[in-house]
């Protein structure tokens, strides 16, 4: 399985925390609440393993709701923002206060949610393609409800893909929420992303 060394491991941790944290940020500003969020982890796994763990990670037969959008230029990826399907409407309740009822909130829960994905997952895409000095433009967001296969598979059935995951700590004032964000990668996708990490390692320590 694709590995990275631990300084390339710490780096990309540093570059997602510098993410989450722009996230955290606009989030807070929706929300009316303090929030912040933090990647403590992240893995590198075949999509058939990523997709047992995130249903394990949840009393089944539990379904999930993901956002998706796919990006392309440094590297090319599919990007899933993913939370239980009870805590997405926990946190649509959040940006859109106490007094909607829940049929509207339902209804709202696939605007709301969309909008939330596109915060995060492009602060931290966004995030790494500053560092990295590239271009990566993403489309719309897309909003999928389902279990973890369904989610993970929305991009395709292909082979040589790999998921990049990362654990993100979700902390609102009232609130803990866990989510994941997940990159579906193609292998070739896996060594640009790596040589790009070095790249940035080399220029940080001046030898860029």
């Amino acid at each position: 399985m694709f590995q990275l060394t631990e300084l390339e491991n710490d780096a990309l941790i540093e570059i997602f925390n510098i993410g989450v944290g722009h996230a955290a940020a606009s989030m807070s500003a929706i929300v009316s609440e303090a929030v912040r969020m933090s990647v403590p982890s992240i893995s590198f796994i075949p999509r058939a393993e990523a997709a047992r763990l995130l249903g394990a990670c949840e009393a089944a037969p539990e379904r999930i709701c993901g956002v998706s959008q796919h990006y392309a230029g440094a590297f090319e990826t599919e990007a899933i923002l993913m939370f239980p399907e009870d805590k997405s409407l926990e946190i649509v309740r959040l940006m859109v206060g106490e007094a909607v009822p829940l049929k509207e909130l339902t209804e709202l829960e696939q605007e709301a949610m969309c909008e939330i994905g596109n915060i995060m997952l492009n602060s931290c895409v966004g995030t790494l393609a500053n560092i990295f000095q590239r271009e990566l433009q993403g489309s719309l967001p897309q909003y999928h409800v389902g279990t973890s296969e369904e989610i993970l598979s929305a991009s395709g059935n292909l082979d040589d893909t790999v998921v990049l995951m990362l654990h993100i700590d979700f902390v609102l004032e009232r609130h803990q929420i866990h989510g994941h964000v997940a990159f579906v990668l193609a292998i070739s996708a896996l060594h640009d992303l790596k040589e790009q990490i070095n790249l940035y390692i080399a220029r940080a320590i001046g030898q860029g």
